[in-house]
């Protein structure tokens, strides 16, 4: 029985990406679908929920993404209303990377210590990324501030985590200033931090090495971007626990190795059963046993 893999994406276009890793994970054949809605979606999960025999539903299974992570909400929350009974198949939710890469990226800085009562920033935090990662940081006991050049749009991304996850994030304004980032909103936001997360944009550069070099409490930096130029200065995109002015460091690809590995896990474990659901809290608990 072929594994088939059902990738709904809520952009015009299917992300590579993801159809690639699902291959790599498992898959014997992914059929991409662009510009999925919560109002079109309806048929295309029938198609996989009503064709085969139930002990060979587990051979079928559904993928969720899109650049948007509020549009993959929607979307998934649509897909599993079809369900019913055992008329179900595995499904995944990663927009844009949201649920992987957040999650590859806090299981490797809580691997390395702790981050319960301590102050977590998580810098241009209103994206995909940055929104799962406050969310599982904050799960982990760490009191999180999320950044964003405006406030209101770091209020909203509070709010929606705190309907989805009941967790409290604090917003804050964050001003960047491309190299230079010279704006004292960047010093105030840092001021007893113990955790930085960079998780803006790609190529947008978020906080100079003078900003945290001598800093007196941060521990641990984790900078999500590997486009030039990197988010954090001072840190390399290969660096992977590594030691700089007496702080831990990781880039992209140092932590990117555990986000591959967790999204192929993900996608071979759905082929396992046909009725398991891998959203935030179901990736981040198998990013920690794979860490």
């Amino acid at each position: 029985m072929k594994k088939l893999l059902f990738q709904f994406d809520t952009d015009p276009l299917p992300s590579v990406f993801d159809t690639v890793v699902a291959y790599d994970g498992g898959a014997d054949h992914v059929t991409a679908h662009g510009g999925v809605t919560p109002a079109n979606v309806g048929s295309l999960v029938e198609g996989t929920i009503f064709t085969r025999a139930p002990k060979d539903k587990k051979f079928t299974a559904i993928f969720v993404g899109g650049s948007d992570l509020g549009a993959g909400q929607e979307l998934f929350k649509a897909v599993k209303k079809k369900f019913f009974g055992d008329f179900r198949v595995s499904s995944m939710l990663d927009s844009n990377g949201s649920n992987t890469t957040a999650a590859a990226a806090v299981a490797s800085l809580t691997k390395q210590r702790s981050v319960a009562g301590k102050k977590a920033v998580v810098l241009a935090g209103t994206g995909p990324v940055g929104q799962r990662a406050s969310v599982m940081l904050t799960q982990e006991g760490a009191e999180v501030v999320l950044t964003s050049r405006k406030m209101e749009r770091a209020q909203l991304a509070c709010r929606m985590m705190k309907e989805r996850f009941g967790t409290d994030i604090t917003p804050a304004v964050c001003s960047f200033d491309g190299p230079e980032v010279r704006d004292p909103s960047v010093r105030e936001v840092l001021k007893g931090a113990h955790v930085v997360l960079a998780t803006g944009a790609a190529g947008v550069h978020l906080l100079n090495e003078e900003h945290w070099k001598d800093h007196p409490s941060i521990e641990m930096l984790l900078d999500a971007n590997a486009t030039p130029p990197l988010g954090l200065g001072g840190v390399d995109m290969m660096d992977r626990a590594k030691e700089r002015y007496g702080k831990l460091a990781y880039g992209a690809i140092g932590f990117g190795a555990l986000k591959i590995t967790l999204h192929r896990a993900c996608i071979g474990k759905m082929f396992e059963r046909n009725d398991q659901i891998f959203d935030a809290e179901e990736i981040y608990a198998l990013a920690k046993s794979l860490a």
